[in-house]
């Protein structure tokens, strides 16, 4: 639901308080900054933090160094405010949602809580720009009920595509851009959550090496792993994650997507590439998103998935569901 915005509170109290008014209007405000460059990044991030630390609301910031250090240079001395490095936190865009809900867990329940998050910049590759997007729009779903939850997504739109722009209006009920904010008219909503999981993924070159595999030679779909894990130079321990992560998902898809599946493995730009196909459907929009806890029976594939993958990519439709890995080989 997009958000309804007027005048709030004193005309004259600043740009701030007219940008950020602490009327929370929905429970989940989720809202995209619109900015050309570090310092129009710093004029609509900075008053949103500050705000937070003269609340005394819990606030954390996932964006690259170079803005951290900006951001800490700028802000009081000992500002409480929690930093995390966008670079490796959003490496795989489907970490970003448990670090929020982690976040909350420790900081919320007795207030508001704030929250700036950059999943996206120039230069992510175009299937991590896809699954950024993913996840802007998954974060609608993986917080509509969390009262008092504001989350502002800054996007340089000096050094993105139009495109990318576009994305941000159809993800974010709301659009922060030049001291104002407003609704975007092009907020795609909530209502089928799952729709984003039915866009194809690239097609698997011809020469990917392909497996057809049951519950009774999932032993060798493991060796057979590790041994081309081993061939492309991984480490002992990336052979062990990938091996796990692998044999969670085939596991996954004798358990729940007919007995059986297909695995396909190649190389591409320096990483080697693992897609897990089966005949399952998939029912949930947060698969692999939500922390597993050590007593939780089922739903670890995904999440192991990505905890050790560089990306995950994940489809699901009526011919069934996909799950891709890329392991950087570097």
């Amino acid at each position: 639901m997009a958000q309804a915005f007027g005048r709030a509170g004193n005309p004259s109290a600043g740009p701030a308080a007219r940008r950020y008014p602490r009327k929370r209007v929905t429970a989940f405000r989720h809202e995209a900054l619109l900015y050309e460059g570090t310092d129009e990044f710093l004029a609509g991030g900075v008053p949103f933090i500050r705000e937070a630390i003269d609340a005394r609301e819990p606030v954390m910031v996932a964006v690259g160094a170079d803005k951290i250090g900006r951001l800490r240079a700028t802000l009081p001395d000992g500002a409480a405010v929690a930093y995390a490095d966008m670079s490796e936190l959003g490496r795989n865009p489907g970490r970003i949602i448990p670090a929020w809900h982690e976040f909350l867990a420790a900081h919320g329940g007795a207030g508001p809580v704030r929250g700036i998050g950059e999943p996206i910049w120039a230069g992510r590759s175009a299937d991590e720009l896809v699954e950024c997007q993913l996840h802007e729009a998954l974060l609608n779903v993986a917080f509509a009920d969390t009262e008092d939850f504001h989350l502002l997504c800054p996007y340089d739109v000096a050094a993105l595509d139009d495109g990318v722009v576009h994305e941000a209006r159809c993800s974010h009920p709301v659009v922060v851009a030049r001291d104002a904010a407003h609704a975007s008219h092009q907020f795609r909503g909530v209502e089928d959550p799952l729709a984003p999981f039915a866009a194809p993924l690239p097609r698997p070159p011809g020469a990917a090496e392909t497996v057809a595999f049951e519950r009774d030679t999932l032993d060798e779909l493991r060796r057979l792993v590790a041994d081309r894990g081993g061939q492309a130079g991984l480490g002992q321990a990336k052979v062990q994650d990938l091996v796990l992560a692998v044999n969670e998902l085939a596991t996954n898809s004798v358990r729940h997507g007919g007995g059986h599946g297909i695995l396909r493995m190649w190389r591409e730009d320096e990483a080697l590439r693992f897609e897990v196909r089966d005949s399952g459907h998939l029912d949930d929009p947060l698969v692999g998103r939500r922390r597993r806890r050590s007593d939780d029976i089922g739903g670890w594939g995904v999440w192991i998935a990505h905890q050790v993958a560089d990306l995950v990519q994940v489809r699901s439709g009526p011919n069934g569901t996909v799950v891709r890995l890329r392991m950087r080989c570097a």
